[in-house]
């Protein structure tokens, strides 16, 4: 069976291949190699490509879309907040022990949501940023949020780091562990045990972020 996949370039100065959770295999390679080159390597990875690809858990079924009707749970760092249509003057939306949304706002529920979840993903993620990137003594430009298909994060290769804003979903050690993932990429671009390590020194518990991804990440892509 032969591999298709999608090849970036960049000033990288390693390969790297990632399998996106749409199946596609994405392939990060040096400005500078050849595409033999690069079809020798994918080719001597395709076991292990091929056993990414077959993966169930890596691609569970996609949950129900949302509705906006009171009752309806809505996810907010990694808790379900029931959500509830008021007859009341509500500007946006109110989160207490409920989200609440004006009954003249529920045909553009969709975007008040998503505007509301992109600011709190602010409010949590940049400060996070700083704080780490402190710690693992590196720099970045840019922390932007934004709508990213199939990725929880990247970081580029002008030191910006981007964040999908659906990870605000997620409680926060999992918000934790993305970032910080991100933030190593910026010391080490691949998964080697360089990178592991520094990551199980700067979040000891970040197995249980990983394994939390892997078998709830795929409600955090709901569409609302």
């Amino acid at each position: 069976m032969q591999i298709e996949y999608l090849i970036k370039y960049s000033n990288r100065k390693t390969l790297n291949i990632t399998v996106e959770r749409d199946r596609q295999v994405i392939v990060h390679a040096p400005a500078n190699l050849s595409e033999d080159k690069i079809r020798e390597i994918v080719s001597s990875k395709k076991d292990w490509i091929m056993g990414k690809l077959m993966h169930v858990q890596k691609y569970p079924a996609v949950a129900s879309a949302k509705e906006f009707v009171s009752g309806e749970a809505l996810m907010y760092l990694g808790k379900n907040y029931q959500l509830l249509i008021v007859d009341a003057e509500i500007e946006g939306i109110e989160l207490d022990k409920q989200f609440k949304i004006s009954k003249k706002n529920q045909a553009i529920a969709n975007d008040l949501f998503k505007q509301w979840y992109k600011i709190k993903a602010i409010e949590k993620i940049q400060p996070l940023a700083l704080e780490y990137a402190k710690n693992l003594g590196v720099k970045f430009k840019e922390c932007k949020i934004s709508e990213m298909k199939y990725r929880w994060g990247s970081c580029t290769p002008k030191n910006n780091i981007n964040f999908n804003w659906r990870i605000i979903k997620a409680p926060m050690f999992v918000v934790r562990y993305i970032v910080v993932h991100e933030l190593i990429h910026l010391i080490e671009c691949n998964h080697t045990p360089i990178f592991w390590n520094i990551l199980s020194i700067q979040v000891p518990d970040y197995q249980k972020a990983k394994d939390w991804l892997k078998s709830k990440g795929h409600l955090l892509e709901v569409d609302f």
